[in-house]
């Protein structure tokens, strides 16, 4: 797997590899992450279709996920405590 971008943005680590004829687009906030797999055959312009795919909504989406993600969790370890 080889990193062949990574995109800027406030709230949180974007990363895209490359890998077995894929792109993988790593989301990380903290010690959450979350993945997207895309098939390089699926996408036009190669790692510019996939900037463009990354949009600010989709984006938003993704934040607000990690939110859910956080909250589930230390609700869940918070009832082992």
């Amino acid at each position: 797997m080889r990193v062949i971008a990574e995109l800027p943005h406030p709230e949180s680590k974007i990363t895209i590899f490359s890998m077995n004829m894929k792109f993988i687009i790593k989301f990380e906030q903290g010690v959450l992450e979350q993945t997207y797999k895309l098939s390089e055959m699926d996408v036009v312009n190669g790692v510019d279709g996939v900037f463009e795919i990354l949009d600010e909504a989709f984006i938003s989406k993704v934040v607000a996920r990690f939110a859910e993600m956080r909250k589930d969790f230390i609700d869940t370890y918070n009832k082992y405590n």
